[in-house]
């Protein structure tokens, strides 16, 4: 599921790796390419073929060798969804941030779903 993915992003980034592999999943997919989008991950691509497909992601730090993304938090679990429409999704970290969702079409960032004004399933956010 997308939460380990993102909690190994974050570990691997702590441990300052340049690159990890993980079982592939299209959820997990979709997810980490949205990250790539925000500039939060250097590249994402999926390798292999059947049920030897795994994922593999490059990951960003800044000139000072600090990572990109420094805190993550889970919203929506499956113990307890959070949901919000377009005109309810308010800016992270004084748009330092993003916050990510699930909507009908796909999974995006805060202001993409702001602009294509769709809500959905709160995900996570970063910052």
């Amino acid at each position: 599921m997308y939460i380990d993915t993102l909690v190994k992003v974050k570990n691997a980034l702590a441990r300052k790796r340049d690159k990890i592999k993980i079982p592939y999943s299209r959820m997990d997919l979709e997810v980490l390419e949205s990250l790539v989008k925000r500039g939060y991950l250097e590249e994402v691509v999926r390798k292999g073929r059947g049920a030897k497909r795994i994922i593999e992601i490059r990951l960003k730090y800044e000139e000072n060798e600090s990572p990109v993304m420094s805190g993550l938090k889970i919203l929506s679990k499956p113990s307890h969804r959070a949901y919000v429409g377009w005109r309810e999704i308010r800016k992270s970290h004084q748009g330092y941030g993003s916050y990510f969702l699930s909507t009908s079409k796909g999974i995006m960032s805060e202001a993409d779903a702001r602009r294509n004004k769709v809500g959905g399933e709160l995900l996570f956010e970063i910052w």
